[in-house]
Formats: structure tokens, sequence, C-alpha cells
């Protein structure tokens, strides 16, 4: 069977709502069935919706820490505040953006968003996203008895090139890499250090139907993916890497 993306049409949520009751109204008003096997890849701004992860940027109260960021990267410091609270860590910048990693995400401004949001409101991350996914993908076995795969997609930036892509925050019920080493390559050499980016190959698929700017597709199925599943409770650490390890980090940070 070859791989199939269903992207599924939604509506634009403004506030705090029951995602699950809102998944079920989405797969009733497109006629649609989850199967056994399915993979569904969900934006992490309609996840974020769903749990009220709206903030308006003018009620933070603004750190010393935050005023030094924000005066660094000539940016606002309200939205650094918020940008600060976001973080695990600030890597560095350019003017307007902090670059800094979430959940193990190396994202501008946190994954923060303002371009989805009104006047001066921003969308965050979703909170505890692998726990979100876990979740989502045990009430869709306990009430439809179906196993599938979960994954939540934001767009990200890849350096040197132009444009976006898809990126798995966190995922559920698949795993999330394929380790290649060991492997042979086309030539008959082992593969040395090659993990196969399972769950963001399949963001990034999915991504490219859920479309960006006014597209309605908050939840795509993929089909046919041949990928593994799993009961086993997926963590953040399978998905990154440390940064001793990373070549992008090393090499702007030597």
């Amino acid at each position: 069977m070859n791989l199939t993306v269903i992207p599924l049409t939604g509506k634009k949520k403004d506030g705090k709502f029951c995602f699950f009751e809102e998944l079920k109204k989405i797969l009733q008003c497109n006629k649609f069935t989850i199967k056994n096997g399915d993979v569904l890849v969900i934006s992490s701004k309609f996840i974020s919706n769903s749990q009220g992860r709206i903030l308006e940027i003018n009620n933070s109260k603004v750190c010393n820490k935050a005023k030094e960021i924000a005066k660094k990267f000539n940016s606002n410091e309200k939205f650094m505040e918020i940008v600060f609270r976001e973080s695990d860590n600030i890597l560095g910048g350019v003017a307007g953006f902090a670059m800094s990693t979430t959940n193990g995400i190396l994202a501008p401004n946190a994954g923060i968003d303002k371009s989805n949001s009104k006047g001066t409101k921003i969308i965050l991350y979703p909170n505890e996203p692998y726990k979100f996914a876990e979740e989502l993908k045990r009430k869709i076995f306990l009430e439809l008895n179906l196993h599938v795969g979960v994954i939540i997609v934001d767009s990200r930036l890849m350096p040197a090139r132009i444009g976006t892509t898809g990126v798995a925050i966190a995922c559920a019920g698949i795993e999330p890499t394929k380790d290649l080493r060991g492997e042979k390559d086309l030539d008959g050499n082992p593969l040395k250090v090659t993990f196969q980016a399972t769950a963001d190959n399949l963001a990034s698929i999915a991504n490219h139907e859920m479309g960006e700017g006014s597209d309605l597709h908050p939840i795509a199925i993929v089909r046919d993916s041949s990928c593994n599943l799993t009961n086993r409770k997926i963590v953040p650490k399978e998905m990154i890497i440390p940064y001793e390890q990373c070549v992008y980090i090393r090499s702007f940070s030597d």
C-alpha cells in the first residue's frame, strides 16, 4: 500500500475548547473514519488554542533578564519576557529574534506565534506536548478501540534554506526514530551514525498537505506509513540530540 495523507478541514477556534470532542466533530464533518495504524498529525497551534495558551503581550511583567535580552536583540521587552519564560535555553539571536530551545526544539522566539492571533495576542507552544499526545492516543484506544500514532506538528525554518517545513514537537504511539546504524549502504558499507527521523519526516509530509496561512486543515491523517507503532510512552530525549553532538550548535558556539 502507498502512503497517503488526508487533510481534514476544521473551523477556526478562538478560546479554550475540548480537543477530543472537536476531533470527533471534525471527523464527522469530513465524513472520515480513523483506522488502526493511522497516524494523526495535529497542528500545535490548534492544540494550544484548545489549552487556552493564548496570551496578551501587554499583560507581561518584565524581569531584568528579559530586558537584557530585548536590548541585545532589539526587540519588545514584554514579548521577550514571554520568550524568556517559555525557553529552556537561549543560545543567541539576531534583531527581533532570540534563538531558543523549548522541549528540545530549536526555534526563534521559543516557537511563539504572532501570525495566527489577533492584535497583541500571541500563541504559545502546547503545554506538556508529550503528555497531551500520549493521553490522546490512549483516549482514542479506549473510546474507539483503535491503535494509532499521534504527532504534534509545527512549522520550522531550516538553516540556510528558504521556507518552512514541518517538525514533530512531540509524538505518541509510534517509534520516533529508526536506528540504521550497522545496516549497509548501496556500496555495502556499514552506516555508522545514521538515524531516520520518522516522526519529523511524517510531520513534514503532513504539514505540506495541511498548508500554511489561511488553510483550515488543523489535522491530517497519514495512512499506510509503515512506521512502527508502539504502546510504550515516548519521552523527549528520544528525539533530542545533546548540544555537544549537534554539528550546528557546536559549529556556531566554537
